[in-house]
């Protein structure tokens, strides 16, 4: 790959949808780079097409213009290096935790032994050791959510896609749980893509910060973050950058209503 390339580019994507007759504009023009290993969240106003932008990103949908790249080769289709994470978690409720984080690998013909190790790896990594042998249905939200987490990242995932994946926990648990995805993160090395509606959940776990505009979606601004970690939400320069976030959300929604 070429020095410099980033791992994920956008240029010019627009999606239009037909709805009952009628052609919705989901996306126009939006242009975005991640670098490789970057942890970038998306913000914004339900409707803003974030979710479309992320299923293009993960090939579930095709652009209706523009180009979606990954190391500058066309994004066709769903792939195993880039791996979605939803809010529903989306496990298969008749594998238990081994199983379900082994399925991807599987359906590729990794050799039996290699899949073995890989599982064990990443169900310790997310910390389920106890419970590797119980079925979705007796496991935390917290604990489902870690295990789509742990199968994305047992397929080789290179990216992932999250879409609000803490947004139905209660509070404590989506505190622990954006510990534990920073810790990861770092110690993997992933690239992360993240939409959430949470100005702090987007300020205490990003380095980067894109907030987009109401229908049709668009990237209205973006701001790096740069403060250390781990960051301290009650900590003064963690709110002025809440406070500056709150109005380039809002803005948009007030020239929207103009």
């Amino acid at each position: 790959m070429a020095d410099g390339l980033p791992i994920l580019d956008l240029t010019g994507v627009s999606k239009q949808f037909e709805l009952q007759g009628q052609r919705i504009e989901a996306l126009r023009d939006v242009n975005l780079s991640v670098r490789k290993g970057e942890f970038v969240c998306l913000i914004g106003a339900s409707g803003c097409g974030k979710s479309t932008l992320l299923r293009i990103v993960a090939g579930f949908e095709q652009a209706t213009r523009g180009r979606a790249l990954m190391w500058g080769m066309p994004i066709n289709g769903p792939a195993p290096d880039r791996g979605m994470v939803f809010q529903d978690y989306g496990l298969f409720p008749w594998l238990t935790v081994r199983g379900n984080i082994a399925f991807g690998p599987a359906c590729r013909g990794r050799p039996t032994a290699e899949i073995k190790d890989s599982v064990e790896r990443f169900i310790a990594l997310v910390g389920l050791q106890r419970f590797a042998d119980a079925y979705p249905h007796q496991l935390s939200g917290g604990m489902k959510q870690r295990v789509a987490i742990a199968r994305v990242l047992a397929n080789d995932a290179e990216i992932v896609l999250m879409d609000e994946p803490f947004g139905a926990l209660d509070a404590m648990t989506r505190e622990r749980l954006q510990d534990e995805l920073l810790d990861i993160w770092q110690r993997t090395g992933l690239t992360v893509l993240f939409v959430t509606h949470s100005i702090e959940e987007a300020i205490f776990l990003s380095d980067r910060v894109i907030v987009m505009s109401p229908g049709p979606g668009r990237i209205d601004s973006q701001m790096q973050i740069s403060l250390p970690r781990p960051r301290d939400v009650s900590e003064a320069n963690f709110n002025a950058i809440r406070r500056e976030l709150s109005l380039k959300l809002h803005s948009p929604l007030a020239r929207k209503a103009a």
